[in-house]
């Protein structure tokens, strides 16, 4: 049966559905600008005096530079959890097996949110030589400014002659064997880093051992060449030696030292002093094609160090705030360093005491706020990523929210010193997602944004099909894995503009439907 309605009650109905609709809409922006002013709000109490001030501990000798899976750095990671704990966040049980600890109770007696995991730790022992010259005359070269030893190189004691090897790639499949007009049985290797341009093939550190210990050398020297990649050049490297770990197991690993380009420059040049341009040359010619330049050269050179290796427990800790919907969204920093390798003291507050100081800041200013995420954003402190992105790795194969119900993951590093500009690197979402919440936090003018980053935490994640969103603070970082990276080198202006930018991008990754 079909009803005729009065054509005033049917007028009535459709002014009720138009205010009805009318207050729908009006709501939206409504709730929108309730959102922002709770954002801005949350914003102004990030304080760059805590972050110094967190720096300061974390890089402290109190710490000994935080190697993954020492002592040390098991007491920075209570240090974060108490931090945590302090901002009132949870501290989630661990699910799948992982290894519990006691440090800290977080909301409501909960257990420490800690993810651990049983690896082999090895550093280099004080006193170090590496010694280069003629066969009868050598000289020490200074350790810190000419080299330093790999430091997860097996013990050395051993002299050779130096043999150039290019950039120390054997690949004749792919039309590159940089051995295949040398003898090195019995010698020492020198190889550039990186690769040219025109091999496509990925090659790694860790590669080009294995290269050199096939075909018999003893050791090797790696140095970056005198021309770099555009992308070395814009992340502001050196020729200076870096701390570094080959990632290589003891039974595939020979003795090896990062020497600097200048020294490298010295080996190359010989006894000839009319040489002095032959690395360069040699480089040009390599990127150029992919013919081999190796050759003998008339340098020997000793190197002499003892390494020890030992069982260590390496450490994740987990917070969180918790969303109204099963989704989550993370936001990460690794918290280790390479300690006191050689017995020379690695601060590590650029890398990455900051990061972690910012990771805590916004957790702080979210926790403390009005605000309540859509998704939970979980906080982790991550370790091993100096040593082949363990903690991460961990994390992962153990995931406290399934990673297919992990929206994205967030990675700070290296976020107090350069230029004043933020880079930005996306996977697995579009870059309009890194724009926005620049624009939001009013920082559009210093954000370069970019795809895939080749290094860091977000690497595992991008990797399982996680999108990702890597932040660093952009130009030169003088002072890369080196004992010089202290606290009072920090720019609190820069830590100050990546948290702003951080902790917006995380709020609106948190609030999407």
């Amino acid at each position: 049966m079909i009803h005729s309605w009065p054509r005033s009650f049917i007028a009535l109905g459709r002014m009720a559905l138009c205010l009805t609709l009318a207050l729908l809409a009006h709501s939206e922006p409504v709730r929108a600008q309730a959102s922002d002013a709770n954002l801005q709000a949350a914003l102004n109490t990030l304080s760059s005096e805590r972050m110094l001030a967190d720096i300061r501990t974390l890089s402290s000798a109190s710490f000994n530079g935080r190697l993954a899976g020492s002592d040390d750095d098991r007491l920075s990671a209570q240090w974060v959890a108490q931090e945590l704990a302090a901002a009132q966040l949870h501290l989630p049980p661990i699910m799948n097996g992982s290894l519990r600890f006691p440090f800290v109770s977080g909301k409501q007696g909960t257990p420490l949110g800690v993810m651990a995991s049983i690896i082999s730790a090895s550093t280099i022992q004080p006193d170090p030589s590496l010694r280069m010259g003629s066969a009868d005359q050598m000289t020490p070269a200074t350790l810190g400014t000419d080299y330093l030893p790999v430091f997860d190189s097996p013990s050395a004691s051993i002299q050779g002659r130096i043999v150039f090897v290019g950039y120390g790639i054997a690949d004749p499949a792919h039309g590159i064997d940089d051995y295949a007009s040398v003898e090195v049985t019995n010698q020492i290797v020198l190889f550039l880093r990186g690769k040219p341009d025109h091999y496509q093939q990925p090659v790694s550190h860790a590669d080009k051992v294995r290269f050199a210990k096939s075909h018999g050398a003893l050791a090797y020297l790696t140095a970056t060449g005198p021309i770099l990649h555009p992308y070395e050049a814009r992340r502001g490297v050196t020729g200076r030696p870096s701390a570094f770990y080959s990632q290589l197991p003891q039974d595939q690993a020979i003795p090896g030292a990062w020497i600097g380009t200048a020294l490298a420059e010295q080996l190359l040049a010989g006894s000839d002093s009319t040489n002095a341009n032959r690395l360069r040359l040699l480089q040009e010619q390599l990127n150029n094609t992919a013919s081999s330049q190796s050759r003998e050269t008339d340098r020997y050179a000793s190197l002499d160090w003892n390494s020890t290796r030992q069982e260590g427990l390496l450490t994740n800790v987990v917070g969180l705030i918790p969303g109204t919907g099963p989704d989550a969204i993370i936001v990460g920093a690794h918290r280790d360093h390479f300690g006191r390798p050689a017995g020379l003291f690695f601060p590590g507050a650029d890398d990455n005491a900051s990061g972690t100081a910012v990771m805590l800041e916004v957790a702080r200013a979210i926790a403390k706020s009005d605000l309540r995420p859509q998704h939970t954003i979980l906080f982790v402190s991550f370790s091993g990523e100096e040593n082949g992105l363990l903690g991460s790795r961990l994390y992962v194969t153990r995931p406290i929210v399934p990673l297919a119900s992990t929206n994205v993951m967030i990675n700070i590093d290296h976020a107090g010193i350069g230029n004043g500009r933020l880079t930005v690197g996306v996977t697995g979402l579009e870059k309009t997602v890194a724009t926005a919440a620049g624009q939001a936090a009013e920082l559009t003018d210093k954000l370069d944004v970019y795809g895939f980053f080749p290094g860091g935490d977000h690497v595992p994640f991008k990797e399982a099909g996680v999108p990702t969103i890597t932040t660093v603070s952009g130009g030169v970082h003088p002072h890369y894995h080196q004992p010089a990276d202290a606290a009072d080198t920090i720019n609190p202006d820069i830590l100050m503009t990546t948290a702003r930018y951080v902790m917006t991008l995380a709020w609106q990754l948190a609030n999407e439907p």
